[in-house]
């Protein structure tokens, strides 16, 4: 069986080629939800379905139900060992604004030490670890080894969560591993195990006809926009605290802590001004429920006109903590804008995504193993941290497959800046999350 030593040494020497395959990785504009890039999406499908099978993972492309390619894959283990699935993504947030970038997009480019490009991180870079630790690991695994790429995890998932369900052998493991999060910071070994749930609504509030003179009519006719803007203040306190009728929102957090000097940086805030809440970060971001207005349908400042304004909207994305049922959540936040918005407004509250939170179960040999090796690769203990964010398909794989442990860890770093312009990755952070995977994979059966 190969060596700490062995296997790290073999991790170092195979960045050079995980950064040429990042590289060619990065360059498809896989964006499931932009009607253009099919081909890139499916071109990276098939990079990604080859580059597995050379490292002797065989796999298949396969077309799901809302038109993205997953790309799935077993290579079985010694007799009588378990299995480890292996999950990331292949598709990637659109580039948005490019003139924010400050390189190409989908073009890698290394700087300051670090590795730039849309997808780097999110979720490419953990498919590039995935492989990585499976190149170094090689013929010494003690484990069955499936393999499942998403390619639709940005525009929800849908598509492969019908698969599992249609088809879970495709699925069927005793660990799971989800690469599609990341450490609290640079090399400090981190589990995520509490990921928020989500409810994404549209409120529409309409209180004219039309749009009539400011100066004839200001002052009795309702302003829609003015309606909207009350509603969504009531979803707050002064301390900016989620206020939402019927739910709780003192929860605390039980993992690691979130240093505020730390997640002022991370979060970028500028100097001046608060971090809201009257919970720690930790209990704020991972805990508890949390309510963001994300988009407003209403007048733009350079077009606006001296009118009362009829008709307005706003997207709210609601985060929802575990032990708390979205389908209640979004109850309570409907009927919370029905309550809040002033001056009998008609409103209307359309549901348009939801996704249940996620616990995972530390307690089992799995985890322990994993976090074994982990502290191997790292030379530190492992923290337990939550996300902000939802991945559908835990919930999805803890129902289909009961039996299997679900650990979620990755390359995504705060400083990754996931989602938004100059996205990058610290490449340090694929060769340890490799490391970590490949000493697992070499141990897990002979336990």
């Amino acid at each position: 069986m190969s060596t700490l030593t062995d296997l790290t040494e073999g991790v170092d020497r195979l960045m050079p080629r995980a950064q040429a395959d990042l590289t060619s990785l990065v360059a498809f504009p896989s964006v499931h939800i932009a009607p253009d890039q099919r081909a890139a999406c499916a071109d990276a499908a098939s990079w990604v379905a080859d580059a597995f099978a050379e490292v002797g993972v065989p796999c298949e492309s396969i077309t799901t139900s809302d038109g993205s390619t997953a790309v799935v894959g077993h290579r079985p283990g010694p007799d009588g060992s378990p299995t480890v699935l292996l999950y990331s993504h292949h598709d990637v947030q659109p580039a948005g604004d490019t003139a924010l970038w400050h390189s190409p997009a989908f073009t890698l480019t290394e700087r300051d030490g670090r590795w730039y490009g849309r997808g780097t991180a999110d979720c490419k870079g953990n498919v590039i670890a995935h492989l990585t630790a499976l190149r170094a690991v090689g013929d010494d695994l003690a484990c069955g080894i499936r393999v499942v790429i998403e390619g639709s995890e940005e525009a929800g998932g849908e598509g492969l969560d019908h698969l599992a369900r249609e088809r879970p052998e495709l699925f069927d493991a005793d660990m799971i591993l989800i690469g599609d999060t990341g450490n609290v910071a640079v090399g400090t070994p981190t589990l995520t195990t509490s990921l928020r749930g989500v409810v994404n609504v549209k409120v529409t509030v309409s209180t004219l006809g039309s749009d009539v003179h400011s100066g004839q009519f200001g002052g009795a006719a309702p302003d829609a926009l003015a309606a909207l803007v009350a509603g969504l203040a009531s979803l707050r306190d002064a301390d900016g605290n989620t206020t939402i009728d019927g739910l709780d929102s003192d929860q605390t957090w039980a993992g690691a802590p979130y240093d505020p000097d730390v997640f002022r940086t991370d979060a970028t805030i500028l100097d001046g001004v608060d971090i809201i809440g009257s919970g720690a970060p930790a209990d704020m971001v991972w805990a508890r429920p949390a309510v963001t207005v994300i988009g407003l349908d209403a007048p733009r400042t350079a077009e606006a006109a001296a009118a009362i304004v009829p008709t307005a909207a706003a997207m709210l994305n609601l985060r929802v903590p575990p032990g708390m049922d979205p389908a209640i959540a979004l109850d309570a936040l409907t009927r919370h804008l029905q309550a809040h918005i002033p001056w009998h407004a008609q409103v209307v509250v359309d549901p348009e995504a939801t996704g249940a939170p996620f616990a995972a179960d530390t307690t089992g040999p799995g985890y322990r193993a994993l976090s074994e090796a982990m502290e191997q690769a790292y030379g530190a203990p492992v923290a337990h941290s939550g996300q902000g964010g939802s991945i559908p398909l835990c919930t999805v794989l803890s129902e289909i497959c009961p039996r299997a442990e679900i650990a979620l860890l990755g390359v995504e770093e705060p400083r990754c800046r996931i989602h938004a312009p100059n996205e990058s990755v610290d490449p340090t952070e694929i060769a340890r999350t490799a490391l970590s995977e490949a000493l697992f994979l070499r141990s897990f059966g002979t336990r």
